[in-house]
């Protein structure tokens, strides 16, 4: 258990921080298997509007700290490659 005065605020700060850390973690996640069921489908337009939503949530989640850049920028990659060969078949 923390003993100073700082180290108990630091403990209750974390909790909050990672609270908010799981919101937006779990926004980002949700978007990226929205625009995956999406791209499974036919509709491109859907799948396009699906994927734009998830590439906004990973930059959100990016620009925050919460996820690294690169992980966000392979993440988008995928999700545009997926977009861009339903988009071909087309």
């Amino acid at each position: 258990m923390a003993n100073t005065a700082s180290a108990i605020k630091r403990v209750r700060s974390n909790a909050r921080k990672a609270n908010n850390n799981k919101i937006v973690r779990t926004r980002a996640r949700s978007a990226v298997r929205t625009a995956r069921a999406e791209l499974n489908g036919k509709d491109t337009a859907a799948a396009k509007k699906a994927t734009l939503e998830a590439i906004g949530e990973l930059d959100r989640a990016a620009a925050k700290g919460v996820i690294h850049k690169n992980n966000a920028s392979r993440r988008k990659s995928r999700l545009m490659k997926r977009l861009a060969a339903l988009e071909a078949k087309k």
